[in-house]
């Protein structure tokens, strides 16, 4: 069995937005350098994923040296948005904006007024756009599955999610054994994954409770459950029944419908494409 290997890396700088696969990315406590900093809110203050917005699958951040993004989307000009200042202390009159991102509140900077412009236009529903400014302080993980001060940037729970090319490729067989074949076979980017492994054979990911990335070592928290966007088509924001079918029948924990897993680093480094992937428990 040859050793397995990372395969790709993806960031994700605005939540629901699409990704881009750097050869290399700096590992920090709360995810990788740059991933799920920004998010989308509604006037309520709850976080607008694809879950609600397909059409944010076609729309891009590109990220900046400085913190900021340059967003692009079909139909509008590119805009260049500059991160906020960081907020001082936590609460009202801190210049924050509280916003809920499944069930817990976060407070956010907002962006420049042009942003949500920007985004509610191509949206055609009103929408702010904000920036995550202290992760290390902002938002825990969920306890049950965290060590005291860890936490998450705006990721759906924690830092990284991994999972592994043979996995996809056994869903993707039984995609093509099954009632909706001809959405197959999907690709990796219906699961927004941060960390892609190469070598394993099909579910070792299964097994995993803590691994190293290169010189990096991670806890796995827990597997991964999947959502509506999962059937997304990430290059035309059209929806589908799969995977979710196929997960319903042979990959379910639960209510739960899994697939990767969740990923807490145990200190800073630096992954790398190619770099050896060692499963230590």
């Amino acid at each position: 069995m040859p050793i397995p290997v990372l395969r790709s890396v993806h960031v994700h700088p605005v939540k629901a937005l699409r990704g881009f696969a750097p050869a290399e990315a700096e590992v920090q406590p709360w995810g990788l350098a740059g991933d799920r900093r920004w998010a989308l809110v509604d006037d309520a203050g709850k976080v607008v994923t694809q879950r609600r917005h397909a059409r944010l699958a076609l729309a891009s951040a590109a990220p900046r040296p400085d913190g900021g993004v340059t967003l692009s989307a079909p139909g509008r000009e590119p805009l260049t948005v500059e991160a906020p200042a960081p907020a001082g202390a936590d609460g009202e009159g801190d210049g924050t904006l509280p916003m809920e991102i499944f069930g817990t509140v976060v407070r956010m900077v907002p962006a420049i007024s042009e942003a949500d412009a920007w985004f509610s236009a191509y949206l055609d529903s009103a929408v702010r756009l904000v920036h995550l400014d202290d992760p290390a302080r902002r938002r825990p993980i969920d306890p049950e599955y965290a060590l005291p001060g860890e936490t998450v940037s705006l990721a759906d729970g924690y830092p990284l999610l991994a999972t592994t090319a043979a996995s996809l490729d056994a869903l993707n067989s039984l995609i093509a054994q099954g009632d909706h074949a001809d959405e197959g076979p999907l690709p990796m980017n219906r699961f927004r994954p941060n960390v892609v492994v190469d070598g394993t054979t099909p579910w070792a990911e299964d097994g995993w409770r803590r691994l190293a990335i290169g010189d990096v070592v991670f806890r796995v928290a827990k597997s991964s459950g999947r959502c509506v966007v999962t059937t997304t088509d990430q290059s035309t924001g059209e929806r589908g029944k799969e995977p979710l079918r196929t997960l319903a029948r042979h990959r379910k924990d639960g209510s739960r419908l899994i697939f990767g897993q969740n990923l807490v680093p145990e200190h800073r480094g630096i992954i790398r494409v190619g770099d050896p992937v060692e499963i230590l428990d």
